[in-house]
């Protein structure tokens, strides 16, 4: 045996031109084969050859429960040859009322739960059969309505569609992931759809703004409420792609709020995992408890328990809505592959004249079949009819002849069907009753052919037959919407502060930077417990729900949500750990309250300014520069502003001198060097020989408490005015003994 080593009898192909061919191959398999259903039957292959595998099998719904994996065998074995449980999965799928808006399949055992679709019981333990409503895609099978072709491996033949007589792709939807395309096409309620091919019918040039005023909008098989602008609704629609948002729809009982219905293909038990997460997380205080109390009579039945009477439960929805899965948008892409077998996505309009030719062509088959079959037995008859009116010569001759059929087509002028008809009768159907039974049954039949010529002959009464048939089918299948059309503002989540409890707390800022919260205005945080070498700074008072501000040595400003400071119960955490300071920088201060509470910014330059708190707040981690320090200038701790009109601003140098002027001279700034409030030298601060060692803010009818070591000095209003001057000046000495001052603060 010789082994030809050379190329001649090898085909040749460039690697491009190969590789290109393949994967077109696959390509088109894929979305032919099994990603999109078909405009007629809205089935894709292995969908259908479920449903016709069985049929084959009797399984209608009327017959017994049969072993799923039956099923499966017969749909792998004959028709489908790829994996099993992929081929179940999709068995499943067509069984699941909550998936597939009118099942196709009847199942028994564990079909899944909306919860977990994929919690079936294997295919040894279920049991099945069709739906009722599969008839409206298997009755007219057998009436040569669809052409048929051979299974994979041409022993059986299996049909390329099901006659459909409803656009099922409209009514029990799509979805699918083909090579670079996928389809999305939503369900939809049966009466609205056949109200629209109706309408369609009789109006043949009708738009999609017509055919929406049947078709609402989708209909999903779990109900809820579509959210979905209908302008939005009608622009999908006309282009066959868009998105369609549904929320679930809720109900208030005893206080409580219970959610009745949820989103297309929505878990429940996910739902509760998320409220259960924004609960662990602090951030949904309004909550008190969660149940599920969902069983047989009450599939989707989750309460939510609010904290007291007093919480908005519209607002508390909607920041639900917002962020967890009680609402979804699903995007609509209507691709799928139309009667010249090529995939496109359609337009209502087109998708729904398209299905009907489709169903008119059925029709047409069906009756055409009909006719012809009437027809052949109209011929039939009338050969049997003769052999009646000459029945004795007729049974001479089939006694005479070797071969009498030739003998009786050449005598009576019969066709060969005749002739085997007449050959083919048994003895007893020779009575004289017979003749009329043959009159009469050519008399209906008869009736029957000119109906049938009559309506094939006429596009007007074919449209009318298929107008009523869908009208029929419409009464027997038809049901209510389950998703309401209800047009609603867009959910909005409440701002992290609403969530968050108002509790008053005071931020301790230690001298190293360390930052903690302690719950109460009343707290001393001179005597809470420090590291070693560490000790108190500052302190601020603000509610645990509002965002507190720390100031560096540079200038910049950096925020956190009082909420997340670490408790005072231990020594706090450092706030280099939060935030990205620059290299060297210290936090000198800080701040908390509402955001319209003003402060007074000064660098011991002897400039400052007025800021609001909520223009000092930064959004990361570096902070945002606020004070911009004159040369060899350091940041002082900010001082609390009361009224920028009425207040009065003491300032003291390390000379002892302390000058007060009114605050309305001081500017309010978002940020910047300020004005010069008391004059410094910029030589001796360079040295620092002279520089301001502390700022205030003195509220009207207040007064200034000076702190020199061991000592304090109080100054009531009338004795401030001793040491008010101009803007800009040094200011009078402080007494005696108190020159030397630490820090200054008001009472």
């Amino acid at each position: 045996m010789s082994t030809d080593t050379t190329l001649e009898n090898i085909e040749q192909l460039p690697l491009h031109a190969f590789t290109e061919k393949a994967y077109l191959d696959y390509s088109m398999y894929v979305i032919l084969d099994r990603a999109l259903p078909h405009i007629g039957d809205g089935l894709k292959p292995v969908q259908r050859r479920i449903v016709y595998a069985m049929s084959e099998l009797g399984l209608s719904a009327r017959a017994k429960f049969k072993k799923s994996a039956r099923t499966v065998g017969d749909v792998l074995g004959k028709f489908h040859p790829h994996g099993d449980s992929a081929c179940y999965e999709a068995m499943v799928h067509m069984a699941q009322g909550f998936s597939f808006r009118y099942p196709l399949i009847d199942g028994q055992g564990n079909w899944g739960s909306p919860d977990d679709p994929k919690s079936f019981a294997a295919m040894r333990y279920t049991e099945a059969r069709l739906a009722p409503f599969s008839e409206v895609l298997l009755a007219e099978l057998g009436a040569g309505t669809v052409d048929w072709t051979a299974n994979f491996d041409g022993t059986l033949k299996e049909p390329t569609l099901l006659p459909a007589r409803l656009p099922a792709v409209l009514l029990n939807g799509a979805t699918g992931i083909a090579v670079g395309m996928a389809t999305d096409i939503p369900p939809h309620n049966l009466k609205e759809v056949s109200a629209a091919a109706v309408h369609l019918l009789e109006n043949p040039k009708a738009d999609v703004e017509a055919l929406c005023e049947h078709i609402q909008g989708p209909d999903f098989p779990t109900g809820g409420e579509i959210i979905t602008p209908r302008s939005d609704l009608l622009a999908a629609y006309r282009t066959g792609g868009g998105s369609v948002r549904i929320r679930a729809r809720y109900e208030k009982e005893n206080g409580d709020i219970i959610v009745t219905e949820l989103p297309y293909q929505v878990s429940g038990n996910k739902v509760l995992e998320q409220i259960a997460g924004q609960m662990a997380a602090k951030k949904l205080p309004m909550v008190a408890d969660l149940r599920d109390e969902s069983d047989h009579e009450n599939p989707t039945r989750l309460v939510i328990v609010p904290r007291s009477g007093r919480i908005d439960a519209e607002a508390l929805m909607s920041h639900l809505f917002a962020t967890t899965d009680l609402e979804r948008s699903y995007r609509i892409n209507m691709n799928m592959i139309g009667l010249d077998g090529r995939p496109a996505v359609k337009d209502l309009r087109s998708l729904l004249k398209e299905w009907l030719e489709f169903r008119i062509g059925t029709v047409t088959r069906r009756l055409q079949y009909r006719l012809d079959k009437v027809l052949e037995r109209l011929h039939i008859l009338d050969g049997l009819l003769i052999a009646y009116l000459n029945i004795d010569e007729v049974i001479a001759i089939i006694r005479r002849e070797d071969e009498p059929k030739p003998v009786l087509m050449k005598r009576f002028k019969l066709s060969d069907r005749q002739a085997d008809a007449i050959l083919d009768l048994k003895l007893r159907h020779l009575a004289r009753l017979e003749e009329m039974k043959i009159r009469g049954e050519q008399e209906d039949l008869s009736e029957e052919r000119d109906a049938l010529q009559k309506t094939l002959s006429s596009k007007q009464r074919l449209r009318t037959l298929v107008k009523q048939e869908i009208k029929t089918d419409t009464e027997t299948y038809g049901d209510d919407r389950r998703s309401l059309l209800v047009e609603r503002e867009a959910a909005q989540a409440l701002d992290e502060t609403a969530l968050i409890p108002s509790e008053p707390v005071t931020i301790v800022l230690s001298e190293q930077g360390w930052v903690r919260a302690a719950r109460g205005h009343d707290v001393d945080p001179a005597s809470l417990s420090y590291k070693a070498g560490d000790g108190f700074h500052a302190a601020a008072f603000g509610r645990s729900n509002q965002q507190v501000v720390f100031l560096d040595s540079t200038g910049r400003a950096y925020t956190l949500s009082a909420h997340s400071l670490p408790s005072a119960r231990g020594q706090g955490e450092p706030l280099t750990g939060r935030f990205n300071p620059p290299d060297g920088a210290r936090f000198v201060g800080v701040m908390a309250g509402d955001p319209e509470r003003l402060y007074l910014l000064a660098s011991d330059a002897g400039y400052g300014f007025i800021a609001r708190l909520g223009d000092m707040m930064a959004r990361t981690r570096s902070g945002k520069s606020v004070l911009s320090l004159p040369k060899h200038a350091q940041v002082l701790p900010p001082a609390p502003v009361s009224d920028a009109q009425s207040d009065q601003v003491a300032a003291v140098n390390l000379q002892g001198q302390m000058l007060v002027i009114p605050a309305a001279e001081v500017p309010r700034l978002n940020r910047g060097k300020g004005i010069k409030i008391q004059n410094v030298s910029s030589k001796k601060l360079a040295s620092r020989e002279e520089y301001l060692v502390g700022i205030a803010s003195v509220p009207a009818g207040g007064s200034l408490v000076i702190h020199a070591g061991k000592r304090h000095l109080t100054l009531k209003p009338s004795d401030l005015e001793t040491y008010t001057g101009d803007r800009g000046r040094k200011g009078s000495k402080l007494p005696r003994g108190l020159q030397r001052v630490d820090r200054l603060s008001t009472e």
